[in-house]
């Protein structure tokens, strides 16, 4: 007997907000129950608990999810968010993920963007050198810009610059949280949250009020894992949540690449561990091109240049900062990072950072004496 006061999406936002009901149950109650998820709340206990995994605690909450869940309530904090959410029967639901031993019935999504290309993750410490926020800033631009989704958990370090360098290419992004929709985790990362959500998803598998705790991350990071083509950690150490991503990457069948770093320091021993296990080193963005192998005409589509801006001179998708630095090159010049920063008075680590934005801009190179040019 179905609930017919209930939609099919309704009764999915029910079944996956219940308390104590793992995906892989869940998974099995759709299956031997006809796949309407209506039918699973309707159905008597005894019937339930004829479902391998299923004793008297799961049925009782099935049976009265009327007073564990006021679905009134999330449906108006949903609105008020502007999320919606995302079943396994829609389109914008990450078609990988529904390959995985254990896919979330449904996901909660802020953002528009329905994961029409392949997506790749990058992940790696919370406590990170500026080496690694560098090269996940740099593989998340150059993936971005060739058309790939970059996938990430919207933490502090890796996380973050792998989101920017996204983001900084006019490319596409998603952030899978640990928590509720409408809990920032970490904080700071609030505009950060914005811009992903502007500009490609933010997802979470937990109703709204859940808050971080071991296994909620654990969680977020097996779907990190299962809705990509493959999974770039690039810098943990051995003990690290990237190496959980990574273990359920391999578990997943999805490719597993990692970035060397210094042998002395710890945020690098999860990586040279990955590569000793079998892990793909990476040094560039062709070696991920090289090892999914895509055909011509299978790739996703790179991000189309955008015009120059006639009457500055310049390429227009140049930040303030950026367009201060290219201007210095004007009529072939070629300088050092002294003479740059003398020019535009910006401390070393902003001239860094804004040198290495036009390098993958590929406006300017790095020579081997260490000055710059226009190409």
């Amino acid at each position: 007997m179905n609930t017919p006061e209930l939609s099919e999406r309704q009764a999915f936002l029910i079944l996956n907000a219940l308390p104590n009901i793992g995906p892989i149950t869940l998974n099995r109650l759709l299956e031997e129950l006809g796949g309407d998820p209506r039918t699973v709340l309707a159905t008597d206990k005894r019937r339930l608990e004829s479902v391998k995994g299923v004793g008297p605690a799961i049925s009782a909450s099935i049976a009265g999810w009327r007073e564990l869940l006021d679905l009134a309530r999330e449906e108006e904090r949903m609105a008020k968010a502007a999320t919606d959410f995302v079943t396994t029967r829609d389109s914008a639901y990450p078609k990988l993920l529904k390959e995985i031993h254990d896919p979330p019935i449904g996901l909660y999504r802020k953002g528009r963007y329905e994961f029409g290309q392949p997506c790749v993750a990058i992940v790696g410490s919370r406590r990170t050198t500026l080496y690694g926020q560098g090269v996940a800033k740099r593989f998340g631009a150059e993936l971005a810009r060739l058309g790939f989704c970059v996938v990430s958990g919207l933490a502090r370090g890796i996380d973050t610059a792998a989101h920017e360098g996204a983001l900084s290419v006019g490319g596409k992004t998603a952030a899978v949280l640990g928590t509720g929709m409408d809990i920032i985790y970490p904080p700071e990362n609030l505009e950060l949250y914005r811009r992903i959500e502007a500009d490609g998803a933010v997802l979470s598998e937990f109703p709204f009020g859940r808050r971080a705790d071991r296994q909620s991350f654990a969680m977020r990071n097996r779907i990190v894992a299962g809705m990509c083509e493959a999974v770039i950690v690039v810098e943990s150490d051995v003990d690290g949540g990237a190496m959980i991503t990574a273990r359920f990457a391999g578990e997943q069948g999805r490719l597993i690449f990692a970035v060397p770093g210094r042998i002395d320091q710890n945020t690098s021993a999860g990586c040279h561990q990955l590569i000793r296990d079998g892990a793909t080193l990476l040094t560039s963005v062709d070696d991920v091109l090289s090892e999914l192998n895509y055909l011509e005409g299978m790739r996703p589509q790179p991000i189309a240049e955008k015009p120059a801006d006639v009457a500055a001179g310049r390429p227009a998708n140049l930040t303030e900062e950026e367009a201060k630095v290219f201007e210095c090159f004007r009529g072939g010049a070629i300088l050092t990072p002294d003479a740059l920063a003398g020019q535009t008075g910006f401390s070393a680590a902003q001239l860094s950072a804004t040198l290495m934005m036009l390098e993958l801009k590929r406006l300017i190179a790095k020579r081997a004496d260490g000055a710059f040019e226009a190409r």
